[in-house]
Protein backbone atom coordinates (compact mmCIF):
# COMPACT_ATOMS: atom_id res chain seq x y z
CA UNK A 1 0.00 0.00 0.00
CA UNK A 2 1.36 3.53 -0.48
CA UNK A 3 1.67 6.02 2.45
CA UNK A 4 -1.47 7.55 1.24
CA UNK A 5 -3.59 4.62 1.18
CA UNK A 6 -3.01 4.00 4.34
CA UNK A 7 -4.09 6.90 5.92
CA UNK A 8 -7.12 6.24 4.15
CA UNK A 9 -8.04 3.22 5.70
CA UNK A 10 -6.97 4.90 8.80
CA UNK A 11 -9.75 7.74 7.82
CA UNK A 12 -12.29 4.53 7.44
CA UNK A 13 -11.50 2.87 10.57
CA UNK A 14 -11.58 5.85 12.96
CA UNK A 15 -14.91 7.17 11.77
CA UNK A 16 -16.08 3.26 13.04
CA UNK A 17 -14.64 3.79 16.63
CA UNK A 18 -15.41 7.63 16.66
CA UNK A 19 -19.44 5.87 16.44
CA UNK A 20 -18.46 3.98 19.52
CA UNK A 21 -16.59 0.56 18.43
CA UNK A 22 -13.62 -0.28 20.02
CA UNK A 23 -10.38 -0.08 18.13
CA UNK A 24 -9.01 -3.27 18.56
CA UNK A 25 -11.74 -4.98 17.07
CA UNK A 26 -12.43 -2.34 14.62
CA UNK A 27 -8.69 -2.80 13.15
CA UNK A 28 -8.85 -6.22 13.31
CA UNK A 29 -11.76 -6.40 10.97
CA UNK A 30 -10.33 -4.37 8.47
CA UNK A 31 -7.31 -6.67 8.50
CA UNK A 32 -9.34 -10.03 8.16
CA UNK A 33 -11.40 -7.74 5.69
CA UNK A 34 -8.50 -6.44 3.43
CA UNK A 35 -6.12 -9.31 2.91
CA UNK A 36 -4.44 -7.25 0.28
CA UNK A 37 -2.55 -5.64 3.38
CA UNK A 38 0.70 -6.84 4.47
CA UNK A 39 2.08 -6.96 7.77
CA UNK A 40 3.71 -3.47 7.72
CA UNK A 41 0.70 -1.87 6.62
CA UNK A 42 -1.40 -3.24 9.05
CA UNK A 43 1.15 -1.89 11.76
CA UNK A 44 1.16 1.50 9.99
CA UNK A 45 -2.56 2.02 9.80
CA UNK A 46 -2.42 0.98 13.24
CA UNK A 47 0.00 3.78 14.32
CA UNK A 48 -1.99 6.25 12.47
CA UNK A 49 -5.17 5.04 14.45
CA UNK A 50 -3.41 5.00 18.00
CA UNK A 51 -1.90 8.35 16.88
CA UNK A 52 -4.90 10.26 16.21
CA UNK A 53 -7.16 8.35 19.18
CA UNK A 54 -3.94 9.73 21.63
CA UNK A 55 -4.49 13.20 20.00
CA UNK A 56 -8.02 13.31 19.11
CA UNK A 57 -8.95 16.77 20.33
CA UNK A 58 -5.70 18.83 19.48
CA UNK A 59 -5.95 16.92 16.08
CA UNK A 60 -9.57 17.52 15.66
CA UNK A 61 -8.80 21.42 16.55
CA UNK A 62 -5.81 21.08 13.82
CA UNK A 63 -7.96 19.77 11.14
CA UNK A 64 -11.34 21.56 11.65
CA UNK A 65 -13.29 18.14 12.51
CA UNK A 66 -13.81 15.33 15.07
CA UNK A 67 -13.97 13.08 12.07
CA UNK A 68 -11.65 10.41 10.74
CA UNK A 69 -10.89 12.97 7.83
CA UNK A 70 -10.13 15.85 10.46
CA UNK A 71 -7.83 13.64 12.59
CA UNK A 72 -6.03 12.80 9.99
CA UNK A 73 -5.73 16.30 8.69
CA UNK A 74 -4.71 17.57 12.06
CA UNK A 75 -2.21 14.78 12.23
CA UNK A 76 -0.44 15.80 8.86
CA UNK A 77 -0.59 19.43 9.89
CA UNK A 78 0.91 18.56 13.38
CA UNK A 79 4.04 16.86 11.72
CA UNK A 80 4.06 20.42 9.34
CA UNK A 81 3.13 18.07 6.28
CA UNK A 82 0.98 19.58 3.58
CA UNK A 83 -2.47 17.45 3.72
CA UNK A 84 -3.24 18.88 0.33
CA UNK A 85 0.05 16.88 -1.17
CA UNK A 86 -2.20 13.34 0.65
CA UNK A 87 -5.59 14.19 0.35
CA UNK A 88 -5.57 14.13 -3.58
CA UNK A 89 -8.33 11.75 -4.68
CA UNK A 90 -5.35 10.14 -7.07
CA UNK A 91 -5.18 5.99 -7.12
CA UNK A 92 -6.44 5.06 -3.63
CA UNK A 93 -5.44 8.44 -1.87
CA UNK A 94 -8.37 10.23 0.25
CA UNK A 95 -10.52 12.79 -1.79
CA UNK A 96 -9.20 16.00 -2.20
CA UNK A 97 -9.64 18.33 0.46
CA UNK A 98 -13.09 20.54 0.25
CA UNK A 99 -12.69 24.29 -0.10
CA UNK A 100 -13.59 24.37 3.85
CA UNK A 101 -11.20 21.55 4.92
CA UNK A 102 -8.11 23.13 3.17
CA UNK A 103 -9.26 26.46 5.19
CA UNK A 104 -10.39 25.03 8.13
CA UNK A 105 -8.01 24.38 11.81
CA UNK A 106 -6.67 26.18 14.52
CA UNK A 107 -4.00 25.58 16.77
CA UNK A 108 -5.68 23.49 20.12
CA UNK A 109 -6.52 25.46 23.07
CA UNK A 110 -4.41 25.31 25.95
CA UNK A 111 -5.55 22.91 28.97
CA UNK A 112 -7.61 20.15 27.87
CA UNK A 113 -7.74 20.32 24.46
CA UNK A 114 -3.83 21.15 24.16
CA UNK A 115 -3.20 17.93 26.49
CA UNK A 116 -5.81 15.61 24.62
CA UNK A 117 -8.11 15.36 27.44
CA UNK A 118 -11.48 15.46 28.50
CA UNK A 119 -12.59 18.46 30.31
CA UNK A 120 -13.72 16.50 33.38
CA UNK A 121 -10.69 14.49 33.45
CA UNK A 122 -8.73 17.51 33.08
CA UNK A 123 -10.42 19.71 35.95
CA UNK A 124 -10.08 16.74 38.16
CA UNK A 125 -6.45 16.05 37.73
CA UNK A 126 -5.34 19.70 37.75
CA UNK A 127 -7.03 20.06 40.85
CA UNK A 128 -5.34 17.03 42.87
CA UNK A 129 -1.86 17.32 40.55
CA UNK A 130 -1.21 20.70 40.09
CA UNK A 131 1.63 21.67 37.22
CA UNK A 132 2.21 17.80 37.24
CA UNK A 133 -1.23 17.40 35.29
CA UNK A 134 -0.45 18.93 32.27
CA UNK A 135 3.04 16.73 31.87
CA UNK A 136 1.28 13.39 33.13
CA UNK A 137 -1.30 13.80 30.33
CA UNK A 138 0.81 14.93 27.39
CA UNK A 139 2.93 12.26 27.83
CA UNK A 140 0.08 10.08 27.05
CA UNK A 141 0.09 11.93 23.68
CA UNK A 142 2.60 9.39 22.54
CA UNK A 143 3.51 5.98 22.25
CA UNK A 144 4.35 3.76 25.10
CA UNK A 145 7.32 2.49 25.05
CA UNK A 146 8.37 -1.06 25.00
CA UNK A 147 9.26 -2.49 28.31
CA UNK A 148 11.01 -5.78 28.79
CA UNK A 149 11.36 -7.50 32.39
CA UNK A 150 14.69 -9.92 32.69
CA UNK A 151 13.85 -12.77 34.80
CA UNK A 152 16.37 -12.67 37.44
CA UNK A 153 16.28 -16.06 38.54
CA UNK A 154 17.82 -17.21 35.33
CA UNK A 155 19.57 -14.00 33.84
CA UNK A 156 20.78 -10.75 35.22
CA UNK A 157 19.68 -7.34 33.29
CA UNK A 158 23.01 -6.51 31.98
CA UNK A 159 23.60 -10.35 30.79
CA UNK A 160 20.20 -9.75 28.60
CA UNK A 161 20.47 -6.26 27.10
CA UNK A 162 23.94 -8.20 25.89
CA UNK A 163 22.15 -10.76 24.29
CA UNK A 164 19.75 -8.68 23.02
CA UNK A 165 22.23 -6.31 21.63
CA UNK A 166 23.07 -9.24 18.92
CA UNK A 167 20.03 -9.45 17.87
CA UNK A 168 20.52 -5.12 16.97
CA UNK A 169 17.70 -4.53 19.70
CA UNK A 170 18.85 -1.69 22.30
CA UNK A 171 18.01 -1.06 25.31
CA UNK A 172 18.35 1.06 28.23
CA UNK A 173 17.80 0.36 31.84
CA UNK A 174 15.82 1.60 33.37
CA UNK A 175 16.44 2.78 37.18
CA UNK A 176 12.47 1.93 38.87
CA UNK A 177 13.41 -1.83 39.18
CA UNK A 178 16.48 -4.00 38.54
CA UNK A 179 15.08 -6.05 36.03
CA UNK A 180 13.72 -3.24 33.94
CA UNK A 181 14.74 -2.45 30.11
CA UNK A 182 12.87 0.02 28.02
CA UNK A 183 13.73 -0.94 24.68
CA UNK A 184 14.48 1.97 22.08
CA UNK A 185 12.40 2.15 19.66
CA UNK A 186 9.46 0.13 18.79
CA UNK A 187 10.93 -3.63 17.68
CA UNK A 188 9.14 -6.08 16.93
CA UNK A 189 9.14 -9.91 16.67
CA UNK A 190 10.37 -10.08 20.45
CA UNK A 191 8.10 -12.81 21.10
CA UNK A 192 10.14 -14.85 18.52
CA UNK A 193 13.25 -14.10 19.93
CA UNK A 194 15.04 -17.52 21.39
CA UNK A 195 15.65 -15.63 24.66
CA UNK A 196 11.99 -15.25 24.63
CA UNK A 197 11.35 -18.65 24.22
CA UNK A 198 13.70 -19.62 26.53
CA UNK A 199 12.12 -17.70 29.34
CA UNK A 200 15.12 -15.09 30.13
CA UNK A 201 12.75 -12.35 29.47
CA UNK A 202 9.42 -10.95 29.12
CA UNK A 203 7.38 -8.20 27.85
CA UNK A 204 6.09 -5.78 30.83
CA UNK A 205 5.93 -2.07 31.55
CA UNK A 206 9.15 -0.90 34.04
CA UNK A 207 5.91 1.07 36.22
CA UNK A 208 4.29 -2.96 36.71
CA UNK A 209 7.52 -4.11 37.59
CA UNK A 210 8.27 -1.20 40.03
CA UNK A 211 4.74 -2.71 41.40
CA UNK A 212 6.29 -6.57 42.00
CA UNK A 213 9.18 -5.19 43.37
CA UNK A 214 7.06 -3.27 46.46
CA UNK A 215 4.73 -6.76 47.05
CA UNK A 216 6.42 -7.88 50.72
CA UNK A 217 7.49 -11.55 50.20
CA UNK A 218 9.95 -13.64 52.05
CA UNK A 219 11.09 -17.06 50.44
CA UNK A 220 9.02 -20.01 51.30
CA UNK A 221 6.30 -17.67 52.18
CA UNK A 222 2.44 -17.88 49.86
CA UNK A 223 1.80 -15.28 47.60
CA UNK A 224 -2.35 -14.89 45.98
CA UNK A 225 -2.45 -13.21 43.15
CA UNK A 226 -6.45 -11.81 44.10
CA UNK A 227 -7.01 -9.94 40.01
CA UNK A 228 -3.95 -11.80 38.30
CA UNK A 229 -5.12 -11.39 34.76
CA UNK A 230 -1.94 -12.41 33.17
CA UNK A 231 0.08 -12.83 36.08
CA UNK A 232 3.15 -10.56 35.11
CA UNK A 233 3.68 -9.80 38.72
CA UNK A 234 2.96 -13.10 39.77
CA UNK A 235 5.81 -14.12 37.71
CA UNK A 236 8.06 -10.90 38.47
CA UNK A 237 7.50 -11.36 42.46
CA UNK A 238 8.67 -15.22 41.83
CA UNK A 239 11.44 -14.24 39.62
CA UNK A 240 13.07 -12.68 43.43
CA UNK A 241 11.58 -14.70 46.31
CA UNK A 242 13.04 -18.32 45.42
CA UNK A 243 11.09 -20.95 46.76
CA UNK A 244 8.12 -18.93 47.26
CA UNK A 245 4.67 -20.62 46.96
CA UNK A 246 2.85 -18.61 44.27
CA UNK A 247 -1.31 -18.65 44.05
CA UNK A 248 -3.31 -16.67 41.16
CA UNK A 249 -7.14 -16.39 41.04
CA UNK A 250 -9.16 -13.85 38.71
CA UNK A 251 -13.15 -13.36 38.48
CA UNK A 252 -12.88 -14.09 34.95
CA UNK A 253 -10.68 -17.20 34.42
CA UNK A 254 -10.37 -16.78 30.80
CA UNK A 255 -8.13 -13.58 31.63
CA UNK A 256 -5.36 -16.00 32.90
CA UNK A 257 -5.47 -18.56 30.02
CA UNK A 258 -1.97 -18.21 28.82
CA UNK A 259 -0.53 -17.71 32.65
CA UNK A 260 0.31 -21.75 32.51
CA UNK A 261 2.35 -21.45 29.86
CA UNK A 262 4.07 -18.17 30.93
CA UNK A 263 5.05 -20.04 34.16
CA UNK A 264 6.79 -22.79 32.84
CA UNK A 265 8.41 -21.12 30.56
CA UNK A 266 9.68 -18.84 33.19
CA UNK A 267 10.52 -21.90 35.27
CA UNK A 268 7.57 -20.90 38.24
CA UNK A 269 4.89 -23.21 39.47
CA UNK A 270 1.85 -20.92 39.62
CA UNK A 271 -1.26 -22.53 40.98
CA UNK A 272 -4.15 -21.46 39.52
CA UNK A 273 -7.13 -21.61 41.69
CA UNK A 274 -10.48 -22.84 39.50
CA UNK A 275 -13.73 -20.91 39.33
CA UNK A 276 -15.69 -21.14 42.76
CA UNK A 277 -12.87 -22.66 44.52
CA UNK A 278 -12.42 -22.00 48.25
CA UNK A 279 -9.03 -19.75 48.82
CA UNK A 280 -6.84 -20.33 51.64
CA UNK A 281 -5.34 -17.45 53.48
CA UNK A 282 -1.42 -16.18 52.46
CA UNK A 283 0.85 -14.27 53.73
CA UNK A 284 0.84 -11.77 51.09
CA UNK A 285 -2.27 -11.01 48.81
CA UNK A 286 -2.06 -8.64 45.87
CA UNK A 287 -5.21 -6.95 44.68
CA UNK A 288 -4.10 -5.19 41.26
CA UNK A 289 -7.74 -3.91 41.25
CA UNK A 290 -9.66 -3.49 38.04
CA UNK A 291 -9.65 0.86 37.51
CA UNK A 292 -9.70 3.67 35.22
CA UNK A 293 -6.45 2.51 33.21
CA UNK A 294 -5.83 6.51 33.12
CA UNK A 295 -2.17 5.46 33.80
CA UNK A 296 -2.01 3.97 30.54
CA UNK A 297 -4.27 5.24 27.92
CA UNK A 298 -1.36 5.49 25.67
CA UNK A 299 -1.51 1.76 25.02
CA UNK A 300 -5.48 1.79 24.72
CA UNK A 301 -6.20 5.20 23.80
CA UNK A 302 -10.17 4.51 22.51
CA UNK A 303 -10.78 4.46 26.40
CA UNK A 304 -10.26 7.48 27.44
CA UNK A 305 -12.85 9.23 25.40
CA UNK A 306 -15.53 6.25 26.58
CA UNK A 307 -14.39 6.82 30.34
CA UNK A 308 -17.14 8.94 32.78
CA UNK A 309 -17.67 10.30 36.38
CA UNK A 310 -20.42 7.27 36.28
CA UNK A 311 -18.00 4.80 35.34
CA UNK A 312 -15.52 6.17 37.76
CA UNK A 313 -18.04 6.25 40.76
CA UNK A 314 -18.64 2.04 39.64
CA UNK A 315 -15.23 1.22 39.19
CA UNK A 316 -14.12 2.44 42.99
CA UNK A 317 -17.20 1.28 44.54
CA UNK A 318 -15.84 -2.73 43.06
CA UNK A 319 -12.27 -1.77 44.10
CA UNK A 320 -13.74 -1.48 47.69
CA UNK A 321 -15.55 -4.49 47.35
CA UNK A 322 -12.40 -6.18 46.03
CA UNK A 323 -10.36 -4.91 48.67
CA UNK A 324 -12.66 -5.85 51.55
CA UNK A 325 -12.51 -9.77 49.90
CA UNK A 326 -9.17 -9.88 49.43
CA UNK A 327 -8.17 -8.30 52.94
CA UNK A 328 -10.17 -11.56 54.37
CA UNK A 329 -7.17 -13.87 52.78
CA UNK A 330 -4.21 -12.32 54.29
CA UNK A 331 -2.59 -14.65 57.46
CA UNK A 332 -2.36 -12.35 60.88
CA UNK A 333 0.94 -10.74 60.45
CA UNK A 334 1.07 -10.54 56.40
CA UNK A 335 0.35 -7.94 54.10
CA UNK A 336 -2.15 -6.73 51.56
CA UNK A 337 -1.25 -4.76 48.49
CA UNK A 338 -3.42 -2.75 46.47
CA UNK A 339 -2.19 -1.53 43.02
CA UNK A 340 -3.45 0.40 39.97
CA UNK A 341 -2.36 1.52 36.39
CA UNK A 342 -4.49 5.05 37.67
CA UNK A 343 -3.43 8.37 37.99
CA UNK A 344 -6.71 9.24 40.24
CA UNK A 345 -6.91 9.96 43.73
CA UNK A 346 -10.19 8.31 43.98
CA UNK A 347 -8.78 4.49 43.15
CA UNK A 348 -5.77 5.30 44.61
CA UNK A 349 -5.20 7.67 48.31
CA UNK A 350 -8.60 7.89 48.98
CA UNK A 351 -9.72 4.46 48.30
CA UNK A 352 -6.50 3.22 50.56
CA UNK A 353 -7.65 5.67 53.44
CA UNK A 354 -10.89 4.59 53.21
CA UNK A 355 -10.02 0.89 53.56
CA UNK A 356 -7.96 1.40 56.56
CA UNK A 357 -11.36 3.66 58.42
CA UNK A 358 -12.89 0.04 57.38
CA UNK A 359 -10.86 -2.32 58.76
CA UNK A 360 -8.77 -1.39 61.72
CA UNK A 361 -7.15 -4.82 61.90
CA UNK A 362 -4.43 -3.31 59.23
CA UNK A 363 -1.72 -0.37 58.95
CA UNK A 364 -0.53 1.32 56.33
CA UNK A 365 2.86 0.09 55.95
CA UNK A 366 3.99 2.10 52.54
CA UNK A 367 2.24 3.82 49.81
CA UNK A 368 3.85 5.26 46.54
CA UNK A 369 2.88 6.17 42.72
CA UNK A 370 4.38 6.79 39.83
CA UNK A 371 2.99 9.57 37.13
CA UNK A 372 3.13 8.69 33.42
CA UNK A 373 6.54 9.23 31.85
CA UNK A 374 8.97 8.49 29.12
CA UNK A 375 10.23 5.55 30.37
CA UNK A 376 6.75 4.22 32.09
CA UNK A 377 3.09 3.73 32.45
CA UNK A 378 1.18 5.33 35.20
CA UNK A 379 0.98 3.14 38.94
CA UNK A 380 -0.02 3.41 42.34
CA UNK A 381 0.81 1.08 45.14
CA UNK A 382 -0.23 0.78 48.97
CA UNK A 383 0.87 -1.85 51.13
CA UNK A 384 -1.21 -3.06 54.51
CA UNK A 385 0.10 -4.85 57.30
CA UNK A 386 -2.46 -7.03 59.34
CA UNK A 387 -1.46 -7.35 62.99
CA UNK A 388 -0.78 -10.67 63.94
Amino acid sequence: MIPAARIAAAIEILDRVLQGEPAEKVLTTWGRANRYAGSKDRAAIRDHVFGALRRRRSFAALGGSETGRGLMIGALRADGAAADAVFTGLGHAPAALSPEEATAGRAPREGAEAADCPDWLWDLTEAQLGPRAAAAWQVQQQAAPVGLRANLARISRDALAGRLERHGIATRPDPRSPSALVAEGRPRGLAQLGEFLDGLFELQDAGSQWVSDLVPLAPGQALMDYCAGGGGKTLAVAARVPGGVFHAHDALPRRMADLPQRAERAGVPVRLAPPGAKLSPCDTVLADVPCSGTGTWRRAPDAKWRFSPADLEEITALQAEILDKAAALVRPGGHLVHATCSILAEENEAQAEAFLARHPEFSAASQAALLPDEGTDGYFAAVFSKAG
